[in-house]
């Protein structure tokens, strides 16, 4: 063992403020992070130290797929380089234990209960003022009666004050509807970790499920309908994303056109597998969420939420009553900016899966990426309109300095004949890059229909450059491009660079890698959001290389 003193120092400090610091560049680091991923979330990752904390919410994530108190121990005490301090295990054995002491369980008799293996637990959450109106009548000392609309609730609220409950009430099967995987129509097959993720989430009932982008997480979906053999609500970021699953639900399975219904901003449709839009979900109309009927429109037997990192806030309202469903989320990562992983939690599920990035890469289904920030000098002018500019002006004002437009070019320059996108989040910077480079602009005003034609031309090969906005971060099929570059991005956001980035990691025809570049204003905002970004990534194994924009006018790369 890496700590018994004999061997090299392990890589891991753990501290007594819950905090572990990896040291990057130890032979064992690579084995630590994955031992510690289940149950620690990356903080900060400058170049050769990671700072992870341990939390309660990654402990009960850990503990609701399985993992205990033993095995989270076991890893600290055998990556840590000094002895593990005391209070620091004490606390994650508690920690960990607080979870299930709550069961929501069915009674033959009374329908839903929640049940205490703790009398004293159950004492304390009868007397809290926003519980208590959830709860009915005391059937004994350890049981209570819950009414079941309020399931959701009052998970939220009990992980809130730090008891997580266990749902073992069970689901409703829903309407049944034959769904199979179809693996005649060509040459493919359910890949072992997509299978293993779908297993995992139909033997826990719901929970989330977290996968690289360009790993496949639609045929997850997929075998997830087919256990499920019911019909099916998929609720997607936007119209594009929709059809990429209705044309890969039509490739890869027995539903044919006719049992797949649109419900967007265009269509209404109704059918036994319907995918919706947030958007059209979330929409008010005289200050009432219309399209709310949607969800009791069917008797669904599963509800798939795609990029459930990007829920927004209203749907986790209605997700409180939808129970009784079983419910997967999809994403590729479950870092929320809002902070409502907790939500999250307690109202889609645990997370049953995740397969780190650079495992995936290995086996070969998603390519190798480098990634490089590429930090550039403001021209005087610009810093002192960067200095004296009101503070909510900054960030636009550096993110979008004119300097960057030679950067970019000298950047597609580098890689003349690899498929690129340009991408930001000021559309002035946009139009002004369209123009510079000869390039389609793609906004959220651009029609669908464009869209679809314009990502068309660019996975054929006749368009080489796309100009995009945040309306590609997500959920958008691109498997040709193999160099982004970001100009600009929602201030210090995570989960939108593993988006971006994620836009690239479809395996490529020649087996290259992808090339992922930032384009930063040195000493500004842009900066210290780009570190901020980074994390995520960071977390996942991919290291940032910083060059200066003047070293980059070098030789062309192929």
């Amino acid at each position: 063992m890496p700590s018994d003193g004999h061997s090299e120092p392990g890589p891991l400090i753990v501290q007594s403020d819950k905090t572990l610091l990896l040291e990057v560049d130890h032979a064992q680091a690579d084995a630590a992070r994955a031992a510690i991923a289940p149950f620690a979330e990356l903080e900060r990752a400058p170049e050769h130290v990671h700072t992870y904390r341990v939390t309660p919410l990654a402990l009960w994530n850990a503990r609701a797929a399985g993992h205990d108190a033993e095995q989270v121990v076991d890893a600290l005490v055998t990556y840590s380089r000094y002895a593990v301090p005391q209070p620091l295990l004490v606390d994650v054995v508690d920690t960990m234990a607080r979870y299930g002491r709550l069961q929501l369980v069915k009674n033959p008799a009374h329908g839903l209960v929640l049940v205490a293996n703790d009398r004293a637990v159950l004492e304390e959450i009868l007397r809290h003022k926003k519980i208590q109106p959830m709860l009915g009548a005391r059937l004994d000392e350890d049981t209570v009666v819950v009414h079941p609309s309020e399931r959701g609730h009052i998970k939220q609220l009990l992980l809130k004050v730090g008891w997580p409950a266990e749902d073992l009430a069970g689901y409703v099967d829903g309407e049944a509807h034959p769904i199979e995987l179809d693996y005649t129509s060509s040459d493919w097959h359910l890949r072992d970790y997509q299978e293993l993720a779908a297993e995992s989430f139909w033997a826990g009932g719901s929970g989330v499920v977290v996968l690289p982008c360009g790993a496949g997480k639609t045929m997850v979906g997929a075998a997830a309908m087919a256990k499920a053999q019911a019909t099916t609500l998929i609720l997607v970021t936007n119209t594009v994303a929709g059809r990429q699953w209705r044309r890969e639900l039509l490739a890869r399975t027995s539903l044919t056109e006719d049992e797949i219904g649109e419900y967007s901003g265009e269509r209404k449709e109704i059918r036994p597998v319907t995918i919706a839009t947030y958007q059209v979900i979330t929409r008010k109309t005289k200050g009432e969420y219309r399209h709310l009927e949607l969800f009791d429109s069917r008797d669904w037997g599963l509800i798939v939420y795609d990029e459930v990192h990007l829920l927004p806030a209203p749907v986790f309202r209605m997700t409180a009553d939808l129970q009784s469903r079983r419910r997967l989320g999809l994403t590729a990562t479950l870092v929320r900016e809002d902070g409502r992983e907790g939500d999250v939690f307690s109202l889609i599920g645990p997370k049953r899966y995740d397969a780190p990035w650079k495992d995936i890469e290995a086996q070969g289904w998603i390519a190798p990426a480098d990634c490089v920030e590429v930090r550039v000098t403001l021209t005087d002018a610009e810093r002192m309109a960067y200095a004296t500019a009101e503070p909510e002006e900054r960030y636009k004002l550096c993110s979008t300095a004119r300097t960057k437009l030679a950067v970019v070019e000298s950047i597609l320059e580098r890689h003349k004949d690899a498929p690129s996108l340009v991408i930001g989040a000021y559309l002035e910077q946009l139009d002004e890059l369209g123009e510079h480079l000869n390039a389609p602009v793609i906004q959220g005003s651009t029609r669908t229909k464009e869209r679809e034609a314009l990502f068309d031309a660019f996975r054929n090969g006749e368009i080489p450059v796309l100009v995009v906005s945040k309306v590609a971060n997500f959920s958008i099929d691109l498997p040709e491009a193999s160099v982004a570059v970001q100009v600009s991005g929602t201030f210090g956001s995570r989960q939108e660079e593993a988006q971006r980035l994620g836009r690239l990691l479809r395996p490529k025809h020649d087996g290259g890698q992808a090339h992922f570049y930032s384009v930063v204003s040195r000493d500004t905002l842009d900066a210290e959001y780009a570190a901020h970004r980074q994390r995520f990534l960071a977390e996942q194994g991919y290291a940032y290389r910083i060059t200066d924009a003047d070293d980059l006018l070098g030789p062309t790369i192929g």
